[in-house]
């Protein structure tokens, strides 16, 4: 097992992500007992038994998920160093998708971008968004705009905030939110405020339905973000920095596009290799 600061800023922080390789012969309550060990948020197991299209799955405390943004690019991080070249453009499958990444060594750690698919836009948020909004300790008069359902397969909250003060000082009640989010099949929150040019911001991401309290970097709400932009106002390219309050700050940029098949994203990151951990 190796754990890996996922989506770090400016050589810094990041997310520690445990990666786990694997020949698909664990059991899930193996991986979901490990995930439980690795003290960090989420834990990547990558199956290399086909190695032009390697499967990872991911686990938290709570059990599977279906997708993690910045676990993919830990995973990818992973592989290329093990593949010992500077350089890779290669496909992942995780849940029902098989997606294009790529993954490149750089001075200051691994760059490594995905294809994120197709993010789905809905506008119903704010008739069934005002319990949420109270478990995050906002009041309506805090909200910038409209909340928005994103989902690039599991749905989650966009919540714009007026400034960034008020998104820095949040105490949310994470048992009400949770509750909260459950009952409506959110994944999470993911708070935000943007620059006056709209292409930089910063975000909390908020997920105590599935054991994560606060997430140091959500690379798949960024790129949910992106489209919710690209969506409202043509612009898709952003830079989102998290992790400020939790002492490992952050950085995950998207940019969004128009397809045929919808609009999609493509999510980058920077990752900060750490050393082998004995599973014990």
């Amino acid at each position: 097992m190796t754990v890996v600061n996922a989506c770090t800023r400016y050589g810094q922080g990041g997310s520690p992500t445990a990666v786990v390789i694997e020949d698909a012969t664990l059991t899930d309550d193996t991986r979901h007992a490990i995930a439980r060990r690795t003290d960090t948020s989420h834990t990547a197991f990558i199956d290399t038994s086909a190695a032009d299209t390697p499967g990872v799955r991911f686990f938290t405390s709570a059990g599977e998920l279906t997708n993690c943004g910045h676990g993919i690019i830990a995973a990818q991080a992973v592989l290329l160093h093990r593949s010992g070249a500077t350089k890779h453009h290669g496909r992942q499958r995780s849940g029902d998708r098989t997606f294009a990444t790529t993954a490149i060594q750089r001075h200051d750690g691994i760059e490594v971008w995905f294809d994120q698919g197709v993010i789905a836009l809905t506008d119903h948020a704010d008739r069934t968004g005002g319990g949420i909004i109270a478990a995050l300790g906002l009041e309506r008069a805090d909200i910038a705009a409209d909340v928005r359902v994103a989902s690039p397969g599991t749905p989650r909250l966009l919540v714009p905030l007026r400034d960034r003060r008020t998104l820095l000082s949040m105490r949310p009640d994470f048992v009400r939110l949770a509750t909260e989010c459950r009952r409506l099949g959110y994944l999470g929150c993911f708070i935000y405020t943007l620059s006056p040019t709209a292409r930089t911001g910063t975000a909390r991401m908020f997920a105590p339905a599935i054991g994560v309290a606060e997430d140091i970097a959500n690379a798949n709400s960024v790129g949910c973000l992106a489209a919710h932009l690209l969506d409202t106002s043509g612009n898709g390219e952003i830079e989102i920095h998290q992790g400020d309050t939790l002492q490992s700050p952050s950085s995950v940029l998207a940019s969004a596009t128009y397809t045929g098949s919808g609009i999609v994203a493509r999510i980058g990151g920077l990752v900060d290799l750490g050393p082998p951990v004995d599973l014990g």
